[in-house]
């Protein structure tokens, strides 16, 4: 008699491939699940390649403490090692492989870990300190940036050919062309040092310290004075592409049949501008503001030190100066699933503002 038993392993291992394969099929046919998955693989595959690239950097966190010991106080090297060793929690001579093992589990348990050069202090703890006035001050500027793109950019697009286009579209280029650090470093040597129509020092930080937070119009006041200048140059910086954007985008609306017909039905100018013009034309900038969130925030970390405002860019700077990798790798964890997520949700929500959009996917 012959037995079968050695075909139950076979089939239990088909069905399994099986499942796995109808699995794996109807996420690829999801198409909100497949995306989300890509997003999830490229936040790993950024964020381990930065845990790598942040350890070529010359020295770490022990080095240039060490350094600083050095030259503030008249010691011995092994005295400075040894004071420098028993604070911090890092090992110098685990691998590179062994601290991204580590890091790795951590993560996956959603702990960002401690901060390598402040002992006890949670990395994510000192995020949402200073993340809050990043977002703060980014989002104001993008937001004015954006409104004042929008209206700009269809005034030029109506008055194409004028001299206010011509004027228009000469300042815009030139800001779009100005990065947003030399608008920065302008605003303090004109402003500040050559006309001292601003007292850059008294700006430092994010409030007046002798103030106690709370929801009262003289610590609004001191947030919105010290948030001022990081939000001008935020301004200034994005305002040319959103003017320049709007403008091509409305003239691209001008020419469609539907706002000829509508002008023909003799419908008036406003209800043209709002309801046909304006709306239509404003679509793609949307998506755009959604993309320039997550790239504003990554960007904001030189004009924070320039300005010596106290947001996560600030955090950052101060992290690469001691070599605090797990501060570092915090951050850059933050500012990678912010330009993923911010694409992600730009690209999943684009059908909701275009019905046209919607229904083509639809179908």
């Amino acid at each position: 008699m012959v037995s079968h038993t050695s075909d139950i392993p076979t089939r239990t291992e088909n069905d399994l491939l099986g499942n796995i394969y109808d699995v794996a099929i109807k996420i690829y046919k999801n198409y909100t699940l497949r995306v989300f998955l890509q997003a999830i693989v490229t936040v790993w595959a950024v964020t381990t390649f930065t845990f790598f690239l942040i350890r070529l950097m010359p020295g770490n966190p022990i080095d240039v403490l060490i350094e600083q010991i050095l030259v503030q106080e008249s010691v011995s090297y092994q005295e400075a090692y040894d004071r420098v060793a028993a604070s911090f929690d890092f090992d110098p001579n685990q691998s590179t492989f062994e601290q991204y093992v580590d890091w790795l589990g951590d993560l996956v348990q959603l702990d960002l870990g401690t901060s390598i050069t402040s002992p006890g202090t949670k990395v994510v703890d000192e995020i949402a300190r200073f993340l809050p006035w990043t977002v703060f001050a980014v989002g104001s500027g993008l937001l004015i940036s954006f409104i004042l793109g929008i209206l700009l950019g269809m005034v030029m697009a109506y008055y194409r050919g004028s001299f206010a286009d011509h004027a228009l579209s000469l300042v815009a280029s030139f800001m779009t062309g100005v990065p947003n650090y030399i608008w920065g470093l302008l605003i303090i040597i004109v402003f500040g040092i050559q006309l001292n129509w601003i007292n850059i020092g008294a700006l430092r930080g994010t409030y007046d310290v002798e103030l106690t937070p709370g929801f009262n119009l003289a610590f609004i006041g001191s947030v919105l004075k010290h948030a001022a200048l990081p939000i001008f140059t935020y301004v200034i910086s994005t305002l040319g592409s959103w003017m320049l954007n709007m403008k091509s985008s409305t003239m691209s609306v001008l020419n469609e049949d539907y706002v000829n017909v509508a002008e023909a039905r003799g419908l008036q100018d406003n209800r043209i501008v709002t309801a046909y013009v304006g709306r239509n034309a404003s679509l793609p900038l949307f998506t755009q503001l959604a993309i320039s969130i997550g790239f504003v925030l990554g960007s904001g970390v030189v004009i924070e030190e320039i300005f010596v405002y106290w947001g996560l860019g600030h955090y950052l700077f101060a992290s690469i100066t001691t070599r605090d990798y797990t501060s570092m790798q915090g951050v850059f964890l933050i500012l990678t699933v912010t330009v993923v997520f911010a694409n992600l949700f730009s690209d999943l929500t684009y059908g909701f503002l275009d019905p046209r959009v919607r229904v083509s996917g639809e179908r």
